[in-house]
């Protein structure tokens, strides 16, 4: 027989027998607003967008074409489900490196009812040639298709209904021109603060039946690296630490306990984060050093700390981005312990100047 055991009092999180939990499917219930009242952060974006909504559906019209820019994990598909529940139309999901070719796009494009909302992820990743493809779609509702091939070959032009693009991407600036010019509602989405991440893991956890605290809702939010995605992965993670050593309820101590667990410190800043400053402190002597260099030196995809690392660190003041390279700042240094460089020290009047010449 095994052992039952031993729970540590001083550790909230120290296993215990539990009753058989429910299923993850009963648990993990609908997570996803359904509306823009349900919708939570980015306020002004939602505003706006109701607006654009209203107009479309009183004039029985699209909504105009929606590009979606900023990092991972801030409800740009959300925004995007949401749009076209509201206009009660259907949403057609795909992603910039699926559709290979025009015939991909003609397909797509032709399924389409009016008022339907096509939803392109990773935009910046579809090929150059279906965005060609897109433009006359886009502005015009048509779309030219060549038929056959060499001196037989004849172009035709099929009426597509009108629909709305929404185009969602972590990197804008690889989109091209033409085809972010054809975007006529163009919304960045920012970090969200920490009441509103707070907002966000209560109502998730109301939906899923999870038991916990106001302070252990805001406690996960601040260290969610102001991501809603990051911020219900965490609560899921937390509430496993908590079932499994007979918490009742996820208070700050059982949530604080469980995050430490997960090595996700007190600012939000995860091993890669720390990883990543560290070694441009340690390994380039706090910058400038380039990010190949830096992703060579830790083993990771350059794409990766361009688009998961850097933008919170650069948001948050812990790096900068100059002509030569990334640099830590002086928030990084004081952050991870390190005994801070000349370069970053400033003096003040009453401290002794070192190189000050006495022999006169």
């Amino acid at each position: 027989m095994g052992r039952k055991p031993h729970r540590d009092p001083q550790d909230p999180l120290s296993p215990q027998p539990t009753p058989q939990a429910p299923s993850e499917a009963a648990l993990e219930n609908r997570v996803r607003p359904l509306s823009f009242q349900e919708f939570v952060g980015q306020r002004q974006h939602i505003e706006n967008l109701r607006v654009y909504v209203s107009a479309a559906r009183a004039r029985g019209g699209a909504v105009d074409h929606i590009l979606f820019s900023g990092p991972p994990g801030l409800g740009k598909t959300t925004l995007s489900c949401i749009i076209a529940a509201e206009m009660g139309t259907a949403i057609h999901r795909t992603s910039g490196p699926a559709v290979e070719h025009k015939g991909m796009l003609a397909g797509l494009l032709t399924n389409l009812n009016r008022g339907d909302v096509l939803f392109i992820d990773e935009l910046h990743r579809l090929p150059k040639v279906v965005q060609e493809s897109l433009y006359s779609a886009m502005e015009d509702f048509q779309l030219e298709v060549l038929i056959g091939e060499g001196p037989h070959a004849q172009a035709i032009t099929i009426d597509v209904a009108p629909f709305t693009l929404v185009g969602a991407t972590t990197r804008a600036g690889l989109l091209t021109a033409p085809l972010r010019t054809r975007f006529g509602i163009p919304i960045r989405l920012e970090f969200y603060g920490p009441e509103d991440l707070t907002e966000i893991v209560l109502r998730s956890a109301a939906r899923q039946g999870i038991a916990i605290a106001p302070e252990g809702a805001l406690e996960i939010g601040r260290r969610s690296r102001g991501t809603p995605r990051i911020a219900i992965r965490l609560l899921a993670r937390v509430r496993d630490f908590s079932e499994v050593a007979g918490a009742r309820i996820i208070d700050r101590p059982v949530a604080a306990a469980a995050l430490s667990r997960l090595e996700v410190d007190e600012a939000g800043l995860d091993p890669t984060d720390r990883a990543y400053l560290t070694m441009i402190i340690e390994r380039f002597g706090g910058g400038p050093a380039g990010v190949e260099a830096i992703a060579a030196g830790m083993g990771e995809e350059r794409d990766t700390l361009e688009e998961v690392c850097e933008p919170y660190l650069l948001q948050q003041g812990y790096i900068q981005r100059t002509p030569k390279g990334r640099v830590a700042t002086r928030q990084a240094y004081t952050h991870l312990g390190f005994s801070l460089p000349m370069s970053h020290y400033t003096p003040s009047l009453f401290d002794e100047r070192p190189d000050r010449d006495d022999r006169d």
